[in-house]
């Protein structure tokens, strides 16, 4: 287990009210930015979901190709049924 506070946390045994105070903000801002960063969530979440997806291709094929079979026929429907709203 590793000893470093993340960056969201306040160490313990801070006596100074001021120092305890500005430890405080520091986390509380560094949490709203970790939470308000979206396009770095996005990365992140994107990243996590390729792995996952080219681990499950390797893992199960057969699974994978039945995957993308599915995607491309719910995205040709998706799209085939906003063009025939707009059409009419």
């Amino acid at each position: 287990m590793s000893s470093e506070v993340p960056t969201t946390a306040v160490r313990l045994g801070i006596s100074d009210p001021v120092e305890k105070a500005r430890a405080e903000l520091k986390a509380a801002l560094a949490a709203i930015e970790h939470k308000a960063n979206l396009p770095k969530r996005a990365v992140v979440a994107t990243d996590r979901a390729t792995r996952e997806a080219q681990a499950f291709a390797r893992d199960n094929p057969a699974g994978a190709a039945a995957a993308a079979v599915a995607v491309a026929v719910a995205v040709g429907t998706a799209v085939w049924g906003i063009a025939r709203l707009i059409a009419r």
